[in-house]
């Protein structure tokens, strides 16, 4: 079976940052820059960026397009003779499914939003009112299950299309569209009036509230948001790796990938802390920011149904670039393991992932007494947390283990695979830092985020 290409360079960058951006970008930034005082958060966060998030990007990439394989077979084409790493392939397999279990629910309630903030169904309502609507959503399985099956189905039917007529050309426009609305509606938040503290409060670093939240704190904060964001440890980045050409280092598009991934998780600060800022609403509510507080904030402005539909249909392409992509990947998995046409693959996978889904939707009413994690919480949580907290940190110390180590692929044939083509190159002298300080940093992240996820 030949390996499918993508069509352009764009696509790929397109493509790789459209899995990267994702909810956590546009919610999950804001309110965690919010919380951690603003500026002072973002400038530790751009750091830990470039020194974390960009090296093991640049190693998904590389053992991607040096297997041109899915990443459950893709350690199969690199490891030396007799050695285990292949296992962790069916790991990173599962990681996707685990993680769609949960996000196409989460992808349905943007959806869901868009067409109640379409229709004016927010119109007149007051926060009380506002915040009773999120609850009768959850409240209602059928409702959670048609919004969620809307997404499934759409989204790998897209797929089963192909990888250039379906994916990448789907995803190019949804990006473009994506950029746009952001900055039409990040220009129509900054001229609010009374937006300017908004601005100070995002783009000037506070030291002292950074010293407030405590500097380890924002720290640890940052570097999670950093690694986190570019959806790194379970081959979701692997995967266009394997279907690029050798024109372009691998680093460079790494770089670009997470600007293009910073940019729109910046971008969402200047809609939301402005629009925060004149509506007297506090940036640091947490979760509850996007379905709760900024419908009330659009109920006040002038215009506000129009702003509030444009809002939703940008939080539903940022939800929707990530399940395509996820789905590429799962599909590609199914394919390299089964010798099964596109087809076949997408429709198993979709009538699986729609039953796979089913835990999670019914995790907010019908199961709700099953609390997985403690008094509180639900199988969302349960299932957000496999994932975030075990295999996408551990996930990428193996990637990152196997670029480096002798008893992997090494360093050498790691650093020839990323610097074929033009742009940025992996240097000599980044070996020690890749080898012995980047994995453990990547531990830390893993262990501080047990730590305080089972100490909160």
């Amino acid at each position: 079976m030949a390996r499918e290409r993508l069509g352009s360079r764009l696509g790929f960058i397109l493509l790789s940052a459209g899995c990267a951006i994702g909810i956590g970008n546009v919610w999950k930034f804001p309110y965690i820059t919010g919380q951690y005082g603003g500026g002072a958060f973002v400038l530790v966060y751009l750091f830990f960026l470039l020194v974390l998030g960009v090296p093991v990007l640049t190693m998904e990439f590389s053992i991607g397009r040096a297997s041109r394989k899915s990443p459950v077979r893709l350690y199969q084409a690199l490891e030396p003779n007799k050695t285990s790493w292949h296992i962790h392939g069916y790991v990173a397999m599962a990681g996707n499914y685990i993680l769609m279990m949960f996000y196409t629910t989460v992808a349905g309630w943007m959806l869901r939003y868009f067409v109640d903030m379409a229709i004016g169904k927010f119109e007149g309502a007051n926060p009380e009112q506002v915040g009773k609507l999120f609850s009768q959503m959850l409240a209602s399985p059928l409702e959670m299950t048609v919004y969620m099956a809307v997404v499934v189905i759409a989204s790998f039917a897209v797929c089963a299309i192909g990888l250039q007529n379906g994916l990448e050309k789907i995803t190019k426009v949804m990006m473009i569209a994506l950029l746009v609305i952001m900055l039409v509606l990040a220009v129509n938040s900054v001229f609010l009036p009374g937006a300017k503290e908004g601005l100070k409060f995002y783009l000037i670093p506070d030291f002292a509230k950074m010293q407030k939240s405590g500097v380890f704190n924002v720290v640890v904060a940052a570097m999670n948001q950093a690694f986190f964001t570019l959806s790194l440890g379970i081959g979701a980045m692997a995967i266009f790796g394997s279907y690029i050409g050798n024109n372009q280092s691998l680093m460079g598009e790494a770089v670009n990938v997470a600007f293009l991934d910073t940019f729109v998780a910046f971008a969402s600060g200047l809609i939301i802390f402005p629009a925060c800022f004149a509506y007297n609403v506090q940036p640091d509510s947490g979760p509850s920011l996007i379905f709760i507080t900024l419908p009330n904030i659009f109920n006040h402005m002038p215009l506000g149904r129009l702003w509030g539909s444009l809002f939703f249909v940008f939080m539903s392409f940022a939800a929707v670039s990530t399940v395509l992509a996820v789905f590429e990947n799962i599909i590609s998995c199914t394919r390299d393991l089964f010798h099964i046409s596109r087809a076949k693959a997408c429709v198993i996978n979709c009538i699986l992932i729609l039953l796979l889904s089913m835990p999670c939707v019914l995790g907010f009413n019908v199961w709700s007494n099953i609390q997985p994690l403690g008094a509180g919480s639900g199988i969302l949580d349960f299932e957000d947390f496999i994932v975030s907290n075990i295999l996408l940190p551990l996930g990428a110390l193996v990637y990152t283990v196997f670029c480096v180590s002798k008893y992997g692929w090494g360093f050498e044939k790691f650093k020839t695979e990323a610097n074929k083509g033009d742009g940025i190159k992996v240097k000599d002298y980044m070996r020690f830092y890749m080898t012995y300080i980047l994995p453990i940093m990547i531990l830390c992240i893993f262990l501080l985020g047990l730590y305080s996820f089972f100490n909160k």
